[in-house]
């Protein structure tokens, strides 16, 4: 039902803002907490083992909320020093969580076999430093649908990697763009599953699909595409292996931004409504396979919008925030809100 749904907003700098009432209201998580209330939170995992409880990406570590985002606990691990940018768990093989981390930590990929419990550190590590953004930061991870152990990473900026073995050993693949410009710099990676299944890499400016496991890859330029040159965020729709959708700007952070969607995984597109024009680049899909229809995107600049119909339209929400960096939503409400930061 609408009113047992928890709506969550990651940003920079309020960490994880909510809403347990379809948006009505919002809240600052209360303080006294493992997760500072002004905390920069990068990204949000709903725990493959628990619908209600969510993981949080944070500036200095990794926490979990087991009561739909009202109390945030550290999870006392390998990540406890490192910014974490972020998390997705396997959906062959829930236990198994990859984490990227990166500005202003060291860029590496951790590994988890046991839900998020305990981590280790994978070889796949970026050099301090890099062109573009200063310090890299892995902000694409993807999963075989079918195969734990074949993994992709995208990294801001430092190229695109494959593992096949869980992580125990990387080729970086983008190499094999030379003549595509701004092909280090990867944004987003999504696999569609079936036959044959999609790859999907989107960089700065561009993306790459591949329908023969990476073997080969057609080229699609940003601006010739889709009329704006900053592409950012890749969101397959739950249950679907066609439907997929793409967040796009002008540039970081932009002035206007616009969603398109594809309902043959990512070989044509199409804009979709949005009721307001956003004032920054697109940033970040928040869904649920609880109602894969209902989603949440938001901007880097803060506003906020739902779409009832699976992303074909979008109504902006009254509430604004600063820099949005995630989202997600749960299909319940915690018993104790603890609500004493109300925000409207």
């Amino acid at each position: 039902m609408t009113n047992e749904r928890t709506l969550l907003v990651a940003t920079d700098g309020q960490a994880v803002m909510r809403s347990h009432d379809d948006g009505k209201s919002w809240y600052r998580i209360n303080t006294g907490q493992d997760l500072e209330f002004d905390d920069r939170v990068r990204c949000l995992l709903i725990d493959p083992a628990d619908p209600r409880a969510i993981f949080a990406g944070a500036e200095r570590g990794l926490f979990r909320s087991a009561d739909s985002g009202s109390r945030w606990d550290r999870v006392d691990c390998a990540l406890n020093d490192y910014a974490v940018w972020k998390l997705v768990a396997s959906e062959s093989d829930p236990k198994v969580i990859y984490a990227g981390t990166g500005s202003p930590t060291r860029s590496i990929l951790f590994r988890s076999r046991d839900g998020g419990a305990s981590w280790e550190r994978t070889p796949l590590e970026m050099p301090e430093r890099c062109a573009g953004v200063s310090r890299p930061r892995m902000l694409a991870i993807a999963i075989d649908p079918d195969d734990a152990n074949d993994v992709m990473v995208g990294v801001e900026e430092g190229g695109y990697f494959r593992s096949r073995d869980g992580g125990d050993s990387w080729k970086r693949l983008d190499i094999e763009w030379e003549q595509h410009p701004g092909n280090s710099d990867v944004h987003d990676i999504v696999i569609m599953p079936g036959d044959p299944k999609v790859i999907l890499v989107l960089t700065v400016v561009s993306l790459f699909r591949s329908t023969d496991d990476g073997n080969s890859w057609t080229y699609m330029n940003a601006r010739d595409t889709w009329g704006l040159r900053y592409s950012r965020k890749l969101e397959r729709k739950h249950g679907s292996n066609r439907k997929l959708l793409l967040g796009i700007g002008d540039g970081t952070p932009g002035t206007k931004a616009a969603v398109f969607a594809s309902d043959d995984a990512g070989e044509s597109w199409t804009r979709m409504e949005m009721d307001t024009p956003a004032n920054s680049c697109l940033w970040a899909f928040g869904s649920n396979a609880a109602n894969p229809d209902f989603l949440l995107a938001g901007t880097k600049f803060g506003n906020l919008y739902r779409s009832e119909d699976g992303g074909d339209h979008w109504t902006k929400e009254w509430r604004e925030f600063n820099e949005i960096t995630d989202l997600v939503w749960v299909d319940a409400v915690p018993q104790d809100m603890e609500l004493p930061h109300v925000t409207g």
